[in-house]
């Protein structure tokens, strides 16, 4: 066996990083979960560490198990010990900005639920991320009773979002066609 050279390290050093993905800080990947406990899962991006993500950002999937692949923010590719920080929570919320703005700008219409009544109108759960319905913008017919709309889940479309505050507001199917004055049968060609 010969000796490792400082020249035949730093190449042997080039050829290992060759191997390990590419990433960037602030940005989502896939990775695979490869051990949990009741505290962390570890989750495997295919870089030189692996990140250790809080149990509780998971509390929403009970059937995670090791080998599920998952969505993952990456924060920071070393913290002071070396390791990988990576966050799932940052990961949906992200890609769940990323598709409401899908559905503004292609005129989508996506699925949510209502989760609560507010002061002039509802809440709506688009996505993972909180909309506002306009009371108005309920139903074709005026609405005597929004709690009966509480619980169910509706096709809407997004009419506005304010970046700055990281506000949506949505309009349900129904009211959305009535007031561009189209009907069902008028969409289909």
């Amino acid at each position: 066996m010969k000796p490792v050279t400082n020249a035949s390290h730093e190449e042997l050093e080039k050829a290992y990083d060759n191997t390990l993905n590419k990433v960037n800080d602030r940005e989502v990947v896939d990775g695979t979960v490869i051990a949990m406990n009741k505290r962390e899962v570890v989750v495997n991006i295919g870089y030189k560490s692996d990140g250790i993500i809080p149990m509780s950002e998971f509390r929403y999937n009970p059937e995670l198990k090791v080998g599920d692949t998952v969505e993952v923010y990456i924060e920071n590719q070393e913290d002071k010990k070396g390791q990988l920080v990576l966050s799932h929570r940052k990961a949906r919320a992200t890609r769940s900005w990323d598709r409401v703005n899908a559905a503004l700008e292609n005129e989508e219409i996506i699925k949510g639920y209502i989760k609560c009544r507010t002061k002039g109108g509802m809440i709506v759960d688009v996505f993972g991320i909180e909309a506002f319905l306009p009371g108005s913008q309920i139903d074709v017919k005026p609405i005597r009773d929004y709690d009966v709309f509480v619980g169910k889940t509706m096709e809407f479309k997004v009419v506005k979002i304010n970046q700055e505050f990281k506000n949506v507001v949505v309009f349900s199917q129904g009211s959305y066609r009535s007031r561009i004055g189209t009907t069902e049968e008028g969409n289909h060609r």
